[in-house]
């Protein structure tokens, strides 16, 4: 193993320590998801109409959240671009197509073009199975038309003024803490701000005010 080591160069060095430490990682990720470890997002707040960034937490993006009421846990949806999980899944993908096609692909400039679309694909592949996932579970156990309208709960990620941008809300339904795609019609909602579902847009987006508004 040593000789092996010392015998690459530096440039296949650097490769294949992005992928054996993406690979851990994603492997630790996997194990505490399928678990059950309740695990933040580590999402950034990517809101480019304003300043806000949500804080980034060192967990797993998708985890399974705590349902203490028989219900099944939710799986996050995984669709914020910006967050640990897929940096991993980006560096899993490049590291391990890096490392494979090193010996058939001579040029460096397509090794490295081959790699990060790979990594890309990885990521956008495992987003939208993620949501897949997620709706799939949500229209399983409850009727989101109906249960959500009402409840009350918190924004996880800004949700732009207008409608014009999604942000990320949890709310309480059934005794059961959701997460789901939110818009808003009033003004920009910040991470963290109450809020009050107005109504289902679809079976993973709601329409929410902000508990201020209902202030007369």
């Amino acid at each position: 193993m040593i000789e092996w080591w010392t015998s690459l160069s530096l440039f296949m060095k650097i490769l294949w320590a992005i992928t054996l430490a993406s690979s851990l990682i994603f492997i630790i990720q996997s194990v505490m998801t399928f678990i059950g470890a309740d695990a933040g997002d580590g999402g950034i707040d990517t809101d480019f109409g304003g300043a806000d960034a949500g804080g980034f937490d060192a967990g797993v993006d998708g985890g399974l959240d705590a349902d203490t009421s028989g219900d099944v846990p939710e799986m996050g949806s995984g669709l914020n671009l910006l967050t640990f999980r897929n940096a991993v899944n980006f560096f899993l993908g490049f590291g391990w197509t890096a490392v494979l096609f090193a010996d058939q692909i001579k040029s460096t400039f397509l090794l490295m073009l081959l790699a990060i679309v790979v990594g890309i694909a990885l990521v956008f592949a495992v987003m939208y199975l993620f949501k897949w996932l997620n709706s799939m579970q949500q229209t399983g156990t409850i009727n989101v038309f109906t249960a959500a309208t009402g409840c009350t709960g918190k924004v996880y990620l800004t949700i732009p003024a207008a409608r014009s941008g999604e942000g990320k809300v949890q709310i309480t339904i059934n005794n059961s803490v959701r997460e789901f795609d939110a818009l808003t019609d009033g003004e920009a909602l910040p991470t963290g701000s109450s809020i009050r579902v107005v109504e289902a847009i679809d079976a993973h987006t709601l329409l929410v005010e902000g508990q201020e508004s209902l202030i007369v």
